[in-house]
Protein backbone atom coordinates (compact mmCIF):
# COMPACT_ATOMS: atom_id res chain seq x y z
CA UNK A 1 0.00 0.00 0.00
CA UNK A 2 1.24 3.46 -0.79
CA UNK A 3 -0.19 6.94 -0.51
CA UNK A 4 0.65 9.49 -3.17
CA UNK A 5 -1.50 12.30 -1.83
CA UNK A 6 -2.63 13.49 1.54
CA UNK A 7 -5.47 15.57 2.87
CA UNK A 8 -5.33 17.11 6.31
CA UNK A 9 -7.93 17.47 9.05
CA UNK A 10 -11.40 16.01 8.99
CA UNK A 11 -12.74 17.84 5.98
CA UNK A 12 -15.16 16.09 3.64
CA UNK A 13 -13.56 14.92 0.44
CA UNK A 14 -14.95 13.32 -2.71
CA UNK A 15 -13.82 9.68 -2.73
CA UNK A 16 -13.99 6.69 -5.05
CA UNK A 17 -12.17 3.37 -5.45
CA UNK A 18 -10.91 2.18 -8.80
CA UNK A 19 -8.63 -0.22 -10.60
CA UNK A 20 -5.47 1.40 -11.92
CA UNK A 21 -4.62 0.64 -15.54
CA UNK A 22 -1.22 -0.71 -16.67
CA UNK A 23 0.99 1.91 -18.34
CA UNK A 24 1.08 0.04 -21.67
CA UNK A 25 -2.73 -0.14 -21.66
CA UNK A 26 -2.91 3.60 -20.95
CA UNK A 27 -0.49 4.29 -23.83
CA UNK A 28 -2.61 2.31 -26.30
CA UNK A 29 -5.89 3.70 -24.98
CA UNK A 30 -4.76 7.33 -25.26
CA UNK A 31 -3.46 6.68 -28.79
CA UNK A 32 -6.88 5.22 -29.74
CA UNK A 33 -8.72 8.19 -28.18
CA UNK A 34 -6.59 10.63 -30.17
CA UNK A 35 -7.24 8.73 -33.41
CA UNK A 36 -11.00 8.25 -32.94
CA UNK A 37 -12.23 11.38 -31.13
CA UNK A 38 -11.26 14.69 -32.76
CA UNK A 39 -11.74 17.84 -30.66
CA UNK A 40 -15.44 18.62 -30.33
CA UNK A 41 -17.82 20.94 -28.53
CA UNK A 42 -20.05 17.89 -27.90
CA UNK A 43 -17.67 16.01 -25.58
CA UNK A 44 -14.49 16.12 -23.54
CA UNK A 45 -12.01 13.26 -23.94
CA UNK A 46 -10.82 12.07 -20.55
CA UNK A 47 -7.07 12.56 -20.14
CA UNK A 48 -4.67 9.76 -19.25
CA UNK A 49 -4.67 10.67 -15.54
CA UNK A 50 -8.43 10.23 -15.36
CA UNK A 51 -8.62 6.76 -16.92
CA UNK A 52 -9.47 4.00 -14.43
CA UNK A 53 -12.13 1.37 -13.75
CA UNK A 54 -14.43 2.52 -10.97
CA UNK A 55 -15.18 -0.12 -8.36
CA UNK A 56 -17.20 2.09 -5.99
CA UNK A 57 -18.07 5.80 -5.86
CA UNK A 58 -18.44 6.92 -2.24
CA UNK A 59 -19.17 10.60 -2.73
CA UNK A 60 -18.19 13.15 -0.07
CA UNK A 61 -16.81 11.41 3.01
CA UNK A 62 -15.02 12.70 6.10
CA UNK A 63 -11.24 12.43 5.69
CA UNK A 64 -11.15 10.43 8.92
CA UNK A 65 -12.88 7.52 7.14
CA UNK A 66 -10.18 7.08 4.50
CA UNK A 67 -8.08 4.65 6.55
CA UNK A 68 -11.06 2.34 7.18
CA UNK A 69 -12.01 2.57 3.49
CA UNK A 70 -8.42 1.72 2.52
CA UNK A 71 -8.52 -1.20 4.98
CA UNK A 72 -11.63 -2.56 3.25
CA UNK A 73 -9.87 -2.21 -0.11
CA UNK A 74 -6.74 -4.00 1.17
CA UNK A 75 -8.83 -6.87 2.55
CA UNK A 76 -10.81 -7.30 -0.69
CA UNK A 77 -7.75 -6.90 -2.91
CA UNK A 78 -5.83 -9.58 -1.00
CA UNK A 79 -8.47 -12.18 -1.93
CA UNK A 80 -8.54 -11.73 -5.71
CA UNK A 81 -5.99 -12.34 -8.43
CA UNK A 82 -5.55 -9.57 -10.98
CA UNK A 83 -8.51 -9.65 -13.38
CA UNK A 84 -8.16 -10.14 -17.11
CA UNK A 85 -10.21 -7.48 -18.91
CA UNK A 86 -10.87 -6.86 -22.59
CA UNK A 87 -12.84 -4.02 -24.27
CA UNK A 88 -15.85 -5.50 -26.06
CA UNK A 89 -18.06 -2.55 -27.00
CA UNK A 90 -18.60 1.19 -26.79
CA UNK A 91 -21.66 2.40 -24.84
CA UNK A 92 -23.17 5.79 -24.07
CA UNK A 93 -25.23 6.96 -21.13
CA UNK A 94 -26.78 10.41 -20.96
CA UNK A 95 -23.51 11.93 -19.74
CA UNK A 96 -20.57 9.66 -20.67
CA UNK A 97 -19.08 7.42 -23.34
CA UNK A 98 -17.50 4.22 -22.06
CA UNK A 99 -15.84 0.99 -23.04
CA UNK A 100 -17.64 -2.04 -21.61
CA UNK A 101 -15.14 -4.71 -20.57
CA UNK A 102 -15.32 -8.50 -20.61
CA UNK A 103 -14.19 -9.86 -17.22
CA UNK A 104 -12.63 -13.26 -17.90
CA UNK A 105 -13.34 -15.56 -14.96
CA UNK A 106 -15.33 -12.84 -13.15
CA UNK A 107 -12.40 -11.78 -10.92
CA UNK A 108 -13.12 -8.05 -11.21
CA UNK A 109 -16.79 -8.66 -10.37
CA UNK A 110 -15.82 -10.75 -7.32
CA UNK A 111 -13.51 -7.95 -6.18
CA UNK A 112 -16.27 -5.36 -6.63
CA UNK A 113 -18.86 -7.51 -4.83
CA UNK A 114 -16.58 -8.19 -1.85
CA UNK A 115 -15.52 -4.54 -1.66
CA UNK A 116 -19.13 -3.32 -1.84
CA UNK A 117 -20.08 -5.65 1.03
CA UNK A 118 -17.19 -4.43 3.21
CA UNK A 119 -17.90 -0.76 2.45
CA UNK A 120 -21.59 -1.25 3.19
CA UNK A 121 -20.69 -2.84 6.54
CA UNK A 122 -18.60 0.27 7.30
CA UNK A 123 -21.64 2.42 6.52
CA UNK A 124 -19.84 4.39 3.80
CA UNK A 125 -21.47 2.90 0.69
CA UNK A 126 -24.91 2.01 -0.59
CA UNK A 127 -24.65 -0.48 -3.47
CA UNK A 128 -26.46 0.39 -6.67
CA UNK A 129 -29.58 -1.57 -7.59
CA UNK A 130 -28.09 -2.80 -10.87
CA UNK A 131 -25.13 -5.20 -11.00
CA UNK A 132 -21.67 -3.68 -11.21
CA UNK A 133 -20.47 -3.36 -14.83
CA UNK A 134 -16.74 -3.34 -15.57
CA UNK A 135 -16.17 -0.32 -17.79
CA UNK A 136 -13.78 2.51 -18.63
CA UNK A 137 -15.26 5.99 -18.97
CA UNK A 138 -13.45 7.65 -21.89
CA UNK A 139 -15.64 10.70 -22.72
CA UNK A 140 -17.82 13.18 -20.83
CA UNK A 141 -20.61 14.76 -22.81
CA UNK A 142 -21.11 18.50 -22.69
CA UNK A 143 -24.68 18.55 -24.01
CA UNK A 144 -26.61 15.39 -24.60
CA UNK A 145 -25.52 12.11 -26.10
CA UNK A 146 -23.66 12.54 -29.40
CA UNK A 147 -24.64 8.97 -30.41
CA UNK A 148 -21.16 7.91 -31.45
CA UNK A 149 -20.41 4.32 -32.41
CA UNK A 150 -16.65 3.71 -32.58
CA UNK A 151 -15.25 0.21 -32.67
CA UNK A 152 -13.55 -0.59 -29.36
CA UNK A 153 -9.78 -0.35 -29.31
CA UNK A 154 -7.71 -3.48 -29.83
CA UNK A 155 -6.03 -3.42 -26.43
CA UNK A 156 -6.07 -7.18 -26.03
CA UNK A 157 -6.57 -8.53 -22.53
CA UNK A 158 -5.03 -6.41 -19.78
CA UNK A 159 -4.67 -6.99 -16.05
CA UNK A 160 -4.74 -4.18 -13.51
CA UNK A 161 -2.44 -5.22 -10.67
CA UNK A 162 -3.64 -2.70 -8.10
CA UNK A 163 -6.64 -0.75 -6.94
CA UNK A 164 -6.66 2.63 -5.24
CA UNK A 165 -8.67 4.96 -3.05
CA UNK A 166 -8.86 8.23 -4.98
CA UNK A 167 -9.56 11.80 -3.93
CA UNK A 168 -11.55 13.49 -6.69
CA UNK A 169 -11.22 17.27 -6.88
CA UNK A 170 -13.71 18.99 -9.17
CA UNK A 171 -12.13 21.66 -11.37
CA UNK A 172 -13.43 23.79 -14.19
CA UNK A 173 -11.72 21.61 -16.83
CA UNK A 174 -12.88 18.34 -15.22
CA UNK A 175 -12.15 16.32 -12.12
CA UNK A 176 -8.56 15.68 -11.09
CA UNK A 177 -7.71 12.51 -9.19
CA UNK A 178 -5.08 11.89 -6.53
CA UNK A 179 -4.31 8.44 -5.14
CA UNK A 180 -4.68 8.41 -1.36
CA UNK A 181 -3.90 4.71 -0.84
CA UNK A 182 -3.35 1.77 -3.14
CA UNK A 183 -3.39 -1.99 -2.69
CA UNK A 184 -1.93 -4.77 -4.81
CA UNK A 185 -4.36 -7.39 -6.05
CA UNK A 186 -3.72 -10.90 -4.82
CA UNK A 187 -2.01 -9.54 -1.72
CA UNK A 188 1.33 -8.86 -3.44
Amino acid sequence: MKGAASVGGDERIRVFIGLRLPETTLDRLVHWQEAVFPPSEAYRVLPRGSLHITLAFLGHRPRSEVEAIAGALRASASLVEAPSLTPVRYRETRSVGMLVLADEGGRAARLADDLHRRLQELGVYEPEKRPWLPHLTILRFRRGRPRLSPAPPDLGAFSPSEAAVYHSVLRRGGAQYAVLESAALGGD
